[in-house]
């Protein structure tokens, strides 16, 4: 199994119950997560040495989060503790036609103020195989972004592979200044996932003569997107997952995936998803999914229909992380969606 660190911040997450609004809960259901965090779970379930770097406050809180990966078996022991607090994030979990709410309050969290120097870089990519982040990190601060640099310079210096995922966040920063930041960190990217508006926000892609939204135009708008940024940035592989939106409740969930050198394109599988219990963490499943195929020596198509199947059963979870083993995923890839009972 392969070595993979994960960097990024883990947050407190508290959430209405029962599909409430904020207005109307008297108490939030509590769980962690964060996008390399949840990445970092999926890839420790499914048997991989996952080990997620960050920064935790010296506090009891702070210990929670740290707990909650160890339960799952990922490495912390290059977690720091500093800073003043553990970010936090509310979700109002929408439903049907309602959508669903988030409001951060991760302002001087312990991520956004930690330094490089925090940090063994050497020690942390001795040995390892993948290295990935997401274009959230970057966003929570100026320095940050000067940590993610730092790391991203350390694998690539002991020949790492690094996936990103761009997420953009408009709670977070403009687009003009994630184009600032982000553009500059694709020099250490060889997979790259994100969507339509990822491309758009985040490094300035737009499709050229299609619309993405448009039903039989919408893989040719990716096509465009993803020729561009192969151009552009040289990307081993670009991915996106595809989210048809018909309510909050219910999605249609496939993906697409092109060869940056041949430019060979592949369109998966397609799950329709409802009810949905917990969407929040979907897009780091299958971020996780793709990494795992990918770093198991399969194909890219094989290992993007494993991605699409694992994040589909992340939709049935709740919380942020995806607590699904091979197995399941291998069965709903090879067709099995009946959901009977497993006896």
């Amino acid at each position: 199994m392969a070595k993979i660190v994960t960097m990024g911040e883990i947050m407190l997450r508290l959430s209405t119950p029962n599909n409430e609004k904020f207005i109307q809960a008297d108490e939030f259901d509590i769980n962690y997560g964060g996008g390399e965090a949840n990445v970092a779970v999926s890839l420790a379930n499914y048997g991989h040495d996952a080990e997620f770097v960050t920064a935790v406050p010296a506090n009891p809180i702070g210990e929670c989060a740290v707990a909650a990966l160890r339960k799952y078996n990922v490495g912390t022991k290059h977690i720091a503790r500093s800073g003043e607090r553990l970010g936090i994030y509310y979700l109002e979990t929408g439903s049907a036609m309602r959508a669903s709410n988030v409001v951060y309050d991760r302002a001087h969290s312990s991520i956004s103020t930690a330094t490089a120097d925090e940090f063994d870089f050497d020690e942390i990519f001795k040995d390892c195989d993948w290295f990935h982040f997401t274009g959230i990190t970057p966003a929570v601060s100026d320095g940050a972004a000067e940590l993610t640099e730092a790391a991203l310079k350390a694998a690539k210096a002991h020949g790492v592979t690094v996936s990103v995922d761009l997420n953009f966040r408009k709670k977070l920063w403009s687009s003009e200044k994630a184009q600032k930041v982000m553009t500059n960190l694709m020099q250490y990217v060889d997979v790259c996932i994100g969507n339509e508006e990822d491309a758009e926000k985040v490094l300035g892609f737009k499709p050229g003569n299609t619309d993405v939204t448009s039903g039989e135009l919408e893989l040719a708008g990716y096509v465009d997107i993803f020729n561009q940024m192969a151009d552009k940035f040289g990307f081993k592989y670009i991915i996106s997952s595809l989210r048809e939106s018909h309510s909050a409740s219910d999605n249609g969930w496939s993906a697409c995936i092109m060869d940056g050198q041949t430019r060979e394109f592949y369109h998966s599988r397609k799950y329709h998803i409802t009810p949905i219990v917990d969407r929040v963490g979907g897009g780091d499943s299958f971020a996780a999914g793709l990494i795992c195929g990918l770093a198991d020596g399969k194909d890219m198509k094989a290992a993007l229909e494993f991605a699409v199947a694992a994040s589909a059963l992340k939709h049935t979870i709740p919380g942020d992380f995806n607590l699904v083993t091979r197995a399941d995923v291998d069965n709903l890839a090879g067709g099995d969606g009946s959901g009977r009972v497993q006896r």
